[in-house]
């Protein structure tokens, strides 16, 4: 499966929420969120960057089929 490249930074948000994730607090236009000890940083942008959204996923431990389908 290929990483999707269309996802807002809101929806990656919306997502990480449902896999668990709470936000802890935003500093002008990037999100950090957490669940246990794991501490994301989320750009709240129109588009995040492929490379980006592979790159939160690997430090969230979730697989991309696990995002795709909390979309």
């Amino acid at each position: 499966m290929k990483l999707p490249r269309d996802i807002s930074g809101g929806e990656a948000v919306k997502a990480m929420k449902r896999l668990g994730f709470t936000v802890l607090r935003q500093e002008g236009s990037h999100i950090r969120m957490g669940r246990g000890a794991t501490r994301l940083t989320i750009p709240n942008h129109s588009s995040i960057a492929p490379k980006t959204l592979q790159t939160l996923l690997r430090q969230a431990g979730v697989s991309l089929e696990e995002f795709v389908d909390a979309l």
